[in-house]
């Protein structure tokens, strides 16, 4: 079962429940549930009421509970289910798969419903114990939201359910209030605390780290005025029953594992201090040659690695017992934990929409300890230092169960860029992320416009606008580093490039360390067109650094492919262009 620190009324009353049951006593219409429904398993009884056999994988059953588990999900504060029980209180089992039944449910509920199944046995019959969190938005089973009323699911209309979800918006299960005293502290995890604000180098929280153990725990906003710790107090010093972390190292895809940290009964500082250690321990640290600024650098970034580590921590569900697994195989460091996406957040937005926690008391903690960025900058803080070493931007993505799923793939790191980035004016430009990303999109594809960078940077078109012309003041050896390409029509969104001077000079760093990395022409001509619908000599010329003259083989040898057609058949006179015509398939 979830965390509950004994304070939980869903799981009390689930465990009284099956108490009762495993008891004999009996469990029907009379007995009060207010957070639990008792649920047969669809499907089983023929015409004359008889239970038939159970079967793994159950369509009609999983629809039903489905339908029943969002119920409890949009009702305030959640509920659960036990199946395989009559609501006469009688145990008839069920053998239905929890993964299964836990996707399908998550697939029926149009990917919103995050459920933790469970089984369990009571009186040595086999029952489920589905547990739905409650939900941040209304989710939808056939098109309908319910909520329970009483011991009834009942269908509520869009407008009443935000109504009553105003009543409720700043509820945080972090930070209520647990069984547990500032007297069940783990002292290992007083210590990892003190450790972690000494590590910051910053003032106050080495002032912080030096206070006693009572004001520190208040000062860290983990007590209630009744003495006793919250959730996420209780969790980052005490800790849960099952392991929150599970570390795994690997030296190869499908290798055997080399370590792993999966470890219960602790604290989830001491889980994340272990499993930071391991991660330090198998990062290999590039010694780069003489004459950079920074002589050395891991080759996944500690502080992207951390946040990645946190946010699956900080942000996960912690009503599902799963822990958050951290896979460690080769240069890839992947972080997979139990929930999904929250709050509107998508892997398309995650860089801009406005942070949304779960767990806001936990993150704030976390954050307060300095182990974590503050809320809505560590994924900036992941890509950018990605990206700064010239490794792939960071991949997010939900994935069934539903599961929050964050890799950071490791490459070898790219010497002439962080030597490049490094001769910026001002010097702190390329630590923008808006700008880190437009130069690497430049330097991939040889071009951009604002619609591209408004993809790129997950904003609006007047946003990536802006961006572009925030880089256009950066300078290099007193050079532009950026400029916009000749041959664009007018009234059309200018294109940029990477100026020469700042393109030769990567070139030449490049050439040092025995690499060639500028796009060819004929796959900047293809990227271009595709995009922009068409293209001409002088545009293909300012992309790529050579003279209109030149152009016309490129351009011709992508007509002869159908990728491009003349925009007249003369060919001739000002302004002259290609039209793209599509990629043969």
């Amino acid at each position: 079962m979830p965390i509950t620190f004994g304070a939980d009324p869903i799981t009390v009353e689930v465990e009284s429940i099956l108490g009762a049951l495993a008891a004999g006593d009996l469990v029907d219409a009379s007995v009060e549930r207010q957070f639990v429904d008792l649920k047969e398993e669809d499907g089983r009884r023929d015409r004359q009421g008889n239970v038939g056999p159970s079967l793994p994988h159950n369509e009609e059953a999983a629809r039903a509970l489905a339908a029943d588990a969002a119920c409890m999900a949009n009702t305030p504060g959640g509920g659960a289910l036990i199946v395989g029980v009559t609501d006469t209180g009688l145990l008839v089992g069920t053998e239905l798969d929890t993964e299964w039944l836990r996707h399908r449910m998550w697939e029926l509920s149009g990917k919103a419903l995050t459920s933790d199944v469970v089984a369990r046995e009571v009186a040595g019959v086999r029952v489920l114990v589905i547990r739905s969190p409650q939900a941040f938005e209304p989710i939808r089973v056939n098109g309908r939201i319910r909520w329970r009323v009483g011991t009834n699911c009942v269908e509520v209309d869009p407008h009443t359910w935000h109504a009553r979800r105003m009543d409720t918006l700043n509820y945080d299960w972090s930070a209520q209030e647990s069984a547990l005293t500032a007297s069940d502290v783990r002292p290992a995890a007083m210590a990892l605390a003190r450790d972690f604000l000494r590590e910051s180098g910053e003032p106050h929280a080495a002032e912080l780290a030096s206070d006693n153990d009572t004001n520190l725990l208040r000062r860290l906003n983990v007590v209630t005025r009744d003495g006793r710790l919250t959730n996420a107090g209780a969790l980052a010093f005490v800790g849960r029953a099952d392991p929150g972390l599970d570390y795994i190292r690997r030296a190869h895809a499908g290798g055997d594992s080399l370590s792993r940290i999966q470890k219960s009964g602790r604290s989830l500082l001491e889980e994340l201090g272990d499993v930071f250690q391991a991660v330090d321990a198998n990062t290999p640290t590039v010694h780069l040659p003489r004459g950079l600024v920074i002589a050395q650098h891991r080759e996944i970034p500690r502080r992207a690695a951390r946040e990645a580590i946190v946010n699956g921590v900080a942000h996960r569900e912690w009503g599902i017992a799963d822990p958050t697994v951290v896979e460690h195989v080769g240069r890839l460091l992947r972080v997979t934990s139990p929930g999904g996406f929250v709050g509107g957040v998508t892997a398309d937005n995650i860089i801009t929409h406005p942070s949304r926690s779960r767990n806001r008391a936990l993150a704030e903690l976390l954050a307060a300890l300095r182990i974590a960025e503050r809320e809505g900058v560590g994924v900036d803080r992941m890509i950018t230092d990605m990206v700064g070493v010239g490794h792939p931007r960071p991949e997010f993505e939900e994935i069934p169960g539903p599961y929050v799923r964050a890799s950071l793939i490791g490459d070898d790191l790219d010497v002439p860029w962080i030597a490049w980035l490094r001769g910026f004016e001002p010097p702190d430009e390329p630590e923008d992320l808006n700008s880190l990303l437009i130069l690497r999109r430049l330097l991939e594809e040889g071009w951009a416009d604002a619609l591209r960078v408004a993809l790129l940077i997950q904003e609006n078109v007047g946003a990536a606008q802006g961006a572009l012309a925030k880089l256009a003041r950066a300078r290099m050896n007193d050079q532009l580093v950026i400029e916009t390409i000749q041959g664009t029509p007018e009234g059309a969104e200018p294109v940029w490039c990477l100026h020469p001077a700042a393109a030769n000079q990567l070139a030449a760093l490049d050439e040092d360390f025995g690499r060639s990395r500028r796009p060819t022409r004929i796959s900047v001509a293809r990227s271009f067109a595709r995009a922009r619908g068409r293209i001409s000599s002088t545009e293909l010329a300012a992309l790529t650094g050579g003279r209109p003259q030149n152009m016309g083989p490129t351009l011709k040898g992508l007509e002869d492919e159908g990728v491009l057609a003349p925009a007249w058949p003369s060919r001739r006179g000002k302004g002259f262009y290609y039209r793209y015509t599509g990629d043969p398939s």
